[in-house]
This record gives structure tokens, C-alpha cells and sequence, in this order.
């Protein structure tokens, strides 16, 4: 084979290996970007980075407080020691002309399904905790006589969590 023929047979096949490698590069799957801040770089792997744990719930209440309600913004918790242990928990509370008061209170008693002589209507898991006002199951899209509605599960934790005696503290 003479040199010139070598030449050109070396070059075709240099050619031809450098479109070949091309096609592998551009068929080859560019990286994925992450689905979300912090998610997987491809589907169905475990995030490279993981994300940030939440931050702990905050109540607005003392480090005494076993029950916390803020009337304005419909919510309330369970504390123990100032941290919260349940909530926020959607609520409502009482009408114009009947408002659940803000202050610090005790609760004095709790029954699994008491009846509201007052009202004629069902109380259940009501915690009682300034006179006859209490937290209990109720429709919380409606504002009440003074009692702080929740839903069935929250209702139902404050009822299990609460003991007479505990500090409720209600704040606007």
C-alpha cells in the first residue's frame, strides 16, 4: 500500500470515528436539572442536598400555658413547657356580643359528650375552662356564644391532652 493510499485510508477512518463518537455525545442524555429546589437531580434518586427540616411551630403564649388560642388569627395549640406538642389547630370563637375573653384560665372540668342546656346541642370532647365556655366540636366556618369550636381531631387531642387544673391562656 503506498503512503498516499495509507494517508487517506488513516483519515477516512478518523473521519468516520469522530462522526461515530459525535452521534454517541449528542445521543447521550444531557443532566437533568432538579425538579425543585433541593429535589433529585434525576427522578426516582434521593435529593443530593436534602432540604432544611421546618421550623418549629411558635405559639404567642408563657411557657405555663398547656392550652394557647390567638382569637385573631383562628388558631390554637397544645404546649408543654412553651413548645408546641399540637397545632396550630383551625378554631372559632364567640360572636359580637358574646366573645370568648382573652386571659389566662384554668380548666375546671371536661366531659366526653356533654348537652348545652343553654344552647340545646351537643358538646363533645368539651373542655371547660372559664365558666361555661369551652373548647369542643363544632362547626368552626361559624362563629359561636362564647365557646372556641374546633374541628373533631382537634377537639378531640385538647379533650385527651388537657387536665382540670392546666393553664389556658387566650390572647387577641
Amino acid at each position: 500500500m503506498s503512503s498516499l493510499r495509507l494517508r487517506n485510508w488513516t483519515a477516512r477512518c478518523v473521519i468516520a470515528c469522530g462522526v461515530v463518537s459525535a452521534g454517541f455525545a449528542m445521543a447521550a442524555p444531557a443532566p437533568a436539572e432538579p425538579l425543585w429546589p433541593g429535589g433529585p437531580d434525576i427522578p426516582g434518586l434521593p435529593a443530593l442536598i436534602p432540604p432544611p427540616p421546618p421550623p418549629p411551630p411558635v405559639a404567642p403564649c408563657s411557657t405555663a400555658a398547656r392550652a394557647c388560642m390567638r382569637l385573631s388569627t383562628d388558631e390554637a395549640w397544645l404546649m408543654d413547657g412553651g413548645r408546641v406538642v399540637y397545632g396550630p389547630t383551625p378554631i372559632s370563637h364567640g360572636m359580637p356580643g358574646y366573645e370568648t375573653p382573652a386571659g389566662v384560665f384554668r380548666v375546671s372540668f371536661k366531659k366526653e359528650f356533654h348537652w348545652s342546656t343553654m344552647h340545646n346541642a351537643p358538646m363533645e370532647y368539651a373542655v371547660f375552662f372559664n365558666g361555661d365556655i369551652a373548647f369542643h366540636v363544632g362547626p368552626i366556618e361559624k362563629k359561636s356564644h362564647g365557646c372556641v369550636r374546633m374541628t373533631h381531631e382537634g377537639a378531640k387531642a385538647f379533650y385527651e391532652y388537657l387536665s382540670p387544673g392546666d393553664i389556658v391562656e387566650v390572647v387577641e
